[in-house]
């Protein structure tokens, strides 16, 4: 280390930069939260606002309660997010306390932010409808409501997470990929990235098949929901997979020397949590009991989200040890 060179986290003591910016942003991803958490807490107080008549949400109420309980803490989160990224206090917050949180939060609320504008536009040609077929689940306009928070979640609480990561870790992205030294993209990063590659293979055929039209390994109920926006979404995972892999791969294998690092960086990050995070959420609901046997996941479907989980892992993982060994 040079003497002009900081530790790892010496830069947390810079205080946050509060703005009217920064500012009006924190409110907007508060405000966002309410309408989510206001009908979460309403359907665990027994209100049937928003849930039609035969709807699998009335059936099994101990576990939906449950699971509304966990999504509320999720949602909840964000507040707590919002106000790290705007508080001086924040900066410090250890980077692997607020990195994992922030993770999930880009996995889970990314594929809603791209997911859901797409399915609108491609309704509004006629090509889908964001209605389920067969039993109704819940009244449209909770869809609207909800989608239309987390995208709100999503933009203000990344916008927030770029303003406070360029204060604290500007140095880490900066630059062209071939400037990364091989002792941040050495053997264990690249050995990562192969196995995370490898495996987000299995995942991206799938989902590339379900797309395309194919029912194997689809349960009976699911096979009765596929309207447009069953392959729009479909695609959409097929999507994340590239991203993913194409941006860590570039990274590892310092491919593309001219690249800027921050373009493969954001792609990785995005892409990886995508797959991880929302792999996750799918693998965790797989396991849950179902209703009926019409419901109950096939093997190859949950395998299919565990490869997603374990694979966005897999990235996730060798770009954290980019991060932190760029950082030392």
């Amino acid at each position: 280390m040079t003497p002009t060179s900081l530790p790892a986290d010496a830069d947390t003591l810079l205080p946050v930069r509060l703005s009217p910016l920064r500012s009006g942003l924190r409110a907007v991803a508060i405000a966002a939260c309410l309408p989510y958490l206001g009908l979460k807490i309403a359907w665990i107080s027994g209100s049937r606002v928003g849930i039609p008549e035969g709807s699998v949400l009335l059936d099994h109420r101990a576990l939906i309660a449950v699971v509304n309980s966990v999504t509320v803490l999720m949602d909840a989160a964000v507040v707590l997010l919002a106000l790290v990224l705007t508080q001086p206090w924040g900066m410090r917050v250890r980077a692997w306390l607020l990195g994992l949180p922030m993770w999930g939060a880009t996995g889970l609320l990314t594929p809603i932010m791209i997911g859901f504008p797409v399915q609108l536009a491609t309704s509004a040609t006629g090509g889908a409808t964001t209605q389920n077929a067969g039993e109704p689940f819940l009244d449209g306009w909770v869809f609207s409501v909800v989608y239309g928070g987390f995208i709100l979640q999503g933009v203000t609480l990344g916008t927030l997470f770029l303003l406070y990561a360029g204060d604290r870790w500007s140095h880490l992205w900066q630059g062209q990929v071939w400037d990364l030294p091989s002792a941040v993209t050495g053997r264990p990063v690249r050995a990562l990235t192969v196995a995370g590659a490898l495996l987000a293979l299995f995942p991206a055929v799938m989902h590339a098949m379900w797309a395309a039209g194919s029912t194997v390994a689809l349960p009976a109920a699911r096979l009765a929901q596929r309207t447009g926006d069953f392959y729009v979404l479909e695609g959409v995972r097929v999507a994340f997979v590239v991203v993913a892999v194409a941006g860590t791969l570039l990274l590892a294998f310092r491919a593309l020397p001219a690249l800027p690092v921050k373009l493969p960086l954001g792609a990785a990050w995005v892409g990886a949590s995508g797959l991880g995070a929302w792999g996750a959420w799918l693998t965790t609901t797989a396991a849950m009991p179902q209703p009926d046997d019409a419901e109950q996941p096939t093997v190859l479907l949950t395998l299919t989200y565990a490869g997603e989980m374990i694979s966005g892992l897999l990235l996730s993982a060798a770009v954290a040890l980019m991060l932190r060994r760029r950082g030392a």
